[in-house]
């Protein structure tokens, strides 16, 4: 596997591109999607909040998740300036803290709003979203029958979607490491989770492999750029 990923690295920095559906889409090596015929970015699982979540439960961590998780998000909107952004389902961790989850970055994601009109598919952990500037959806629909839609569905359509954090183990000198990815077809594209405070899902589960059962293309995350492996050689 090592052999593979260094036979097919992406240019440092440069995004990696894949059709679906008869649209063209960039993989950008920050974690998000771009359709650059639409000016759409796409971004799946923010999970604003999670830190406060787990301190609601006793388990006190460092409040600077959603902080961390906007500042990342702003940067990427200021570099690719799109007419709409996409936010995947699962944007708010827990849905009875969403006021007090978006209340820290309140200043950012009014800024976001400012710079691209915001659009929210509903999750299942944010299935009732209201309050928020933009506009909400379960899903949206584009030409092709391409859906962008939060869980993936099995009715044969093409999709864009979240919900599923996948991540790939890579052999390094420093051992095994896992680095968040995203999977693609020619019909589904699965990206990675956004936020900082997330978990991540290996391509073998079966919840994950059982998506791509043919020709499954996986795109790992190195640092400021893209690896191309097959999905067979991960799972």
């Amino acid at each position: 596997m090592r052999q593979a990923a260094q036979q097919k690295p992406a240019a440092r920095g440069a995004p990696a591109r894949i059709a679906l559906a008869g649209h063209e889409v960039l993989l950008l090596p920050a974690g998000a999607a771009y359709l650059p015929a639409e000016r759409l970015l796409v971004v799946a699982d923010l999970h604003l909040g999670k830190g406060l979540a787990y301190a609601s439960q006793g388990q006190m961590l460092p409040p600077y998740d959603s902080l961390e998780t906007m500042a990342r998000l702003l940067a990427l909107v200021a570099e690719w300036r799109p007419e709409r952004l996409v936010l995947l389902g699962d944007s708010i961790h827990r849905q009875t803290l969403m006021e007090a989850s978006l209340a820290p970055v309140a200043a950012e994601l009014a800024e976001l709003a400012r710079q691209a009109g915001l659009v929210w598919i509903t999750g299942n952990h944010d299935p009732q979203l209201a309050g928020l500037p933009g506009m909400v959806a379960d899903e949206l629909v584009f030409p092709g029958d391409l859906r962008l839609r939060h869980e993936p569905a099995a009715d044969g359509l093409a999709e864009i979607v979240g919900h599923l954090h996948p991540a790939a183990r890579l052999p390094t000198r420093a051992g095994r490491q896992r680095r968040r990815c995203f999977v693609a077809s020619e019909t589904r594209l699965l990206l990675p989770a956004f936020g900082s405070l997330t978990g991540a899902l290996c391509v073998s589960d079966p919840a994950i492999s059982g998506l791509f059962p043919t020709r499954g293309r996986v795109f790992l995350m190195l640092g400021e750029g893209l690896a191309e492996l097959p999905m067979a050689a991960l799972v």
